[in-house]
Formats: structure tokens, C-alpha cells, sequence
């Protein structure tokens, strides 16, 4: 069901700018830019794979909902926006 959403949310977002909130990070994983906020500050931004690669508050926010562990479908979204 969540990929039939994302499929959705993907070709209506298709070249247009978005602003999304969300706390399943897998949902926004592919987009251009993320923004990582914590007391309504910006803690950090960047791109998905920039995020993890500095291993701040969104990497272990990624491990945790991952279980520490990335799945197939996971390392795809990682491997696609690298």
C-alpha cells in the first residue's frame, strides 16, 4: 500500500516544488533537498545520501526506522539519490 502511495505522491510531485512534512523518512528520501528541524530550528539539510554520509540527527532517525539495518527497498532509494 505505502508504495502505491509513493508511486502517487511521486508523479503528481513531478516537477513541481514541494514542501512535505513527514516523520516516515522513507517517504522523503528521494526528494532534492531535505530539511532536518529540532525546536524549530534547521539542525541540518542536504540530500538524502549527503544526510546519512554525516551521520547527524536524520542518519540515526534513518537507522532507527530501519532498524539498523537497510532494506532492499531502502538501499534502492539510497543508491537512487546518491
Amino acid at each position: 500500500m505505502e508504495a502505491a502511495i509513493q508511486e502517487s505522491l511521486d508523479e503528481i510531485m513531478e516537477g513541481k516544488t514541494v514542501i512535505a512534512i513527514a516523520h516516515r523518512l522513507s517517504i522523503i528520501a528521494a526528494m532534492d533537498r531535505l530539511i532536518v528541524m529540532d525546536q524549530g530550528r534547521i539542525i541540518e539539510q542536504g540530500t538524502h545520501a549527503a544526510l546519512l554520509a554525516k551521520n547527524g540527527t536524520y542518519a540515526r532517525l534513518w537507522r532507527h526506522q530501519s532498524g539498523g539495518i537497510l532494506s532492499e527497498e531502502q538501499d534502492e532509494v539510497s543508491d537512487s539519490v546518491q
